[in-house]
């Protein structure tokens, strides 16, 4: 019987070295996953790589958070911003005549100041040899609120269709 104990014996033996090796080779493939992990993790390589993943998933939702909140700002001041450029001067013409059929240059004037929605004003300065008047008009949706002259009309007129320049009409 000592020969069957013989090879329990040696068969446990090798079974026992067999072990020792798979320990060995896990406790190096153990150490070179965490020499791994370190690189990964940095200075935080006390905690594990699920502990810096959720680490780095709150600090992702916090900046989108603050992203969200800076987009919501620039958006109302944006919407601020367009509605006051709604109501500078958005068109604009000028007009050259001679009012009094004299040849003194066209030297009478009507500029129309309008809005981007056709709400504005339309200034006249009329000039004669020795005098000069001034006229102003308040404009609605492209319409006078006080009959227009013909020359203010042709200015609003002028000014809504984009032209570039002063007309001189005669």
């Amino acid at each position: 019987m000592t020969e069957g104990s013989d090879l329990v014996a040696l068969a446990a033996g090798v079974l026992a070295l067999v072990a020792l090796i798979v320990a060995v080779v896990l406790a190096v493939n153990l150490r070179r996953m965490r020499s791994a992990q370190q690189v990964v993790l940095g200075e935080y390589g006390s905690t594990d790589l699920i502990a810096h993943a959720s680490e780095l998933q709150l600090a992702f939702e916090a900046l989108h958070q603050h992203v969200e909140e800076v987009v919501t700002r620039l958006e109302e001041r944006m919407a601020t911003a367009e509605d006051r450029l709604d109501g500078t001067i958005a068109y604009r013409a000028l007009v050259r005549y001679d009012a009094y059929g004299e040849l003194s240059g066209h030297q009478s004037t009507t500029i129309a100041l309008l809005d981007a929605g056709h709400n504005g004003v339309v200034i006249s300065t009329i000039a004669h040899r020795d005098t000069a008047r001034m006229y102003c008009k308040q404009v609605h949706a492209g319409r006078g609120e006080h009959e227009l002259s013909p020359e203010e009309a042709e200015a609003v007129r002028l000014a809504l269709a984009g032209e570039v320049g002063s007309v001189t009409l005669d």
